[in-house]
């Protein structure tokens, strides 16, 4: 079934600063290694508000966001082996990238050297169209970078984890988080319970380090060992030379070298929140336990899948609200506020 173009209905942003709302757009033909996916859900990540009201760049709009997408295969290009009509699928943030630099080659597409094509802002190589996300119908993506959704999976709940779950799973799974290493989880949101669940389920002692003990009892729940209040200068004392490794989930400044100071020998941080602003560092904290200060994105579709495995085979998917489509606008300024627990999916039957 190629060449098929497909009119949606999708929930857009029109411009940096007016609400999203209901507008239909064209998704592209179906080519021969293509798959039509029917969205059923797509989570809300803090990346969509960032993203459309311009806050990490201009963008062209009308925008359609949303990189946490789970749905059905409704048709398949003809060249198509990996999917068939029927499959519950997931797309996570990225939809394609070059195939042939050494870092796709190796299964790390997220890294590839000329720029992965993101799911909703990018150029989609297949018709130079800017790419529009999940908060729509259907959506048209490379076979290759379609997952498939363990049927133990919770299909609402899922959802997440095509962001959420593999940018916390990656770095964990890089550093070889597991039994005897300590993991600290800074920030308990979206990211942060993902990190608390899947280190916890890696073996790894698991500590969250939170501005106060408001979630204290959230994050024991979801398997941390103990919980620390950061606002709280004892904290660091307490903990110095205490971490293997840290997972720093929040976009926000911190005191770096407070939170170096409690990494062990060869610990390392690892940032997968994004703060717009530059993090000051001392090196000299680094010198002091030959310690490491690191970022982390998604993972590759390889890694990816690993993770959809690894969640399945655990009984682990994020804890969410799900609303309705007219309910977008008011969970931005919820997510801004800090209040979900832990994050939103939206049933996307209510667009129809």
């Amino acid at each position: 079934m190629d060449d098929v173009t497909t009119t949606v209905n999708a929930y857009a942003a029109l411009s940096a600063t007016e609400p999203l709302q209901k507008i239909t757009i064209e998704r592209r033909d179906l080519g021969p290694h293509d798959v039509l996916i029917d969205i059923a859900y797509a989570g809300i990540c803090h990346s969509d508000i960032h993203t459309v009201r311009g806050e990490w760049g201009e963008i062209a709009y009308p925008q359609v966001v949303g990189h946490e997408i789970v749905g059905f295969v409704s048709a398949t290009g003809s060249d198509v082996s990996k999917h068939a009509v029927g499959d519950r699928v997931g797309v996570g943030c990225m939809v394609n990238s070059c195939g042939e630099c050494k870092n796709c080659l190796a299964g790390e597409e997220q890294y590839c050297q000329k720029g992965n094509i993101q799911t909703y802002t990018g150029v989609d190589p297949a018709d130079g169209s800017i790419t529009q996300g999940g908060y729509s119908e259907k959506v048209v993506v490379n076979e290759d970078f379609v997952l498939r959704v363990p049927e133990a999976l919770d299909f609402a709940a899922a959802a997440p984890l095509l962001c959420a779950g593999i940018t916390t799973y990656s770095p964990l799974h890089h550093w070889n988080a597991g039994p005897g290493k300590k993991v600290a989880v800074v920030g308990l949101g979206g990211l942060g319970h993902m990190a608390v669940k899947i280190a916890h389920a890696m073996g790894a002692e698991v500590t969250v380090l939170s501005q106060t003990l408001s979630k204290q009892e959230d994050g024991l729940k979801l398997g941390a060992d103990h919980y620390y209040a950061t606002s709280d200068p004892a904290t660091f004392e307490t903990l110095q030379n205490e971490f293997d490794l840290i997972i720093n989930t929040v976009s926000a400044p911190l005191d770096l070298d407070a939170y170096l100071s409690t990494l062990d020998l060869n610990g390392a941080m690892v940032n997968v929140g994004a703060p717009p602003e530059a993090l000051p560092i001392h090196v000299f904290t680094l010198f002091a336990g030959r310690r490491t200060f690191a970022g982390s994105s998604i993972g590759g579709i390889r890694e990816t899948q690993e993770m959809l495995d690894f969640c399945a085979e655990h009984g682990i998917v994020p804890e969410t609200e799900l609303i309705s489509v007219d309910q977008v606008n008011e969970a931005y300024e919820r997510v801004l506020k800090s209040d979900v627990r832990y994050r939103f999916v939206i049933d996307i039957a209510t667009l129809a």
